[in-house]
């Protein structure tokens, strides 16, 4: 079984030079920022040192979601996605066409291991992969605003995730620029977006993917009886 992470300990590091005065943490016993990153001028430590902790756990959900990345180029994107899943407790992701996969040396950087915990597969063609994954019975969603797309806090939204005891829901996210493919929104049971009240129309593809998927499965009601 694994073992949970040991918790950390840190110490601020103060600019002694009063026209800067950068204020950081750093561990208790690391060396770096002896010198302030902004002007180079050395720091002293300050305060007592304190401890993190890891995360608390949410209670499991019996809904089983999956992911399908429809040509999702950017490495950041996919790597936070990785580390989004691990934390929703993602069954899968299928990474399809363009997407870059974990062999990728640079996705680690904004993955931060969750690469290795979440189970993935590679799919050159993502309509492929999503009517095999229909063929199975799993529920496609998009997430996706269009003119027919619903709000994810939507109640019925809300109430549709519940679904069939023993179907899994697999969230589909398009490229950055074009979205997702029409071949595969005709595929989809629903098609969400997360409402927008800004001048902006869309957040990001991995900010959204995050907050959908945690709607889905730490929303009361969501989980499968």
């Amino acid at each position: 079984m694994d073992r949970p992470p040991l918790a950390k300990r840190y110490q601020a590091r103060r600019c002694t030079a009063e026209a800067c005065g950068l204020r950081f943490p750093v561990e208790e016993t690391s060396d770096l920022g002896a010198s302030c990153p902004l002007c180079g001028v050395p720091t002293e430590r300050v305060d007592a040192p304190y401890q993190t902790f890891p995360a608390n756990r949410g209670e499991p959900r019996a809904l089983t979601i999956e992911v399908l990345l429809d040509n999702v180029r950017s490495l950041t994107n996919v790597g936070s996605i990785f580390r989004t899943a691990d934390g929703a407790g993602v069954a899968h992701i299928h990474l399809g066409g363009i997407t870059p996969t974990p062999k990728h040396p640079k996705l680690a950087k904004t993955a931060l291991g969750a690469e290795r915990s979440v189970p993935w597969t590679h799919h050159p063609d993502p309509c492929k992969a999503a009517s095999a994954l229909a063929a199975r019975g799993h529920r496609l969603w998009a997430l996706e605003a269009n003119a027919t797309s619903a709000s994810v806090f939507a109640l019925e939204t809300l109430q549709a995730a519940s679904g069939p005891a023993d179907a899994t829901i697999v969230l589909v996210v398009g490229h950055e620029v074009s979205g997702v493919d029409p071949r595969i929104l005709a595929l989809c049971e629903r098609v969400v977006h997360v409402p927008m009240q800004g001048v902006k129309g869309s957040l990001n593809v991995g900010v959204a993917f995050g907050v959908v998927t945690y709607t889905l499965r730490h929303h009361t009601g969501l989980s499968n009886p």
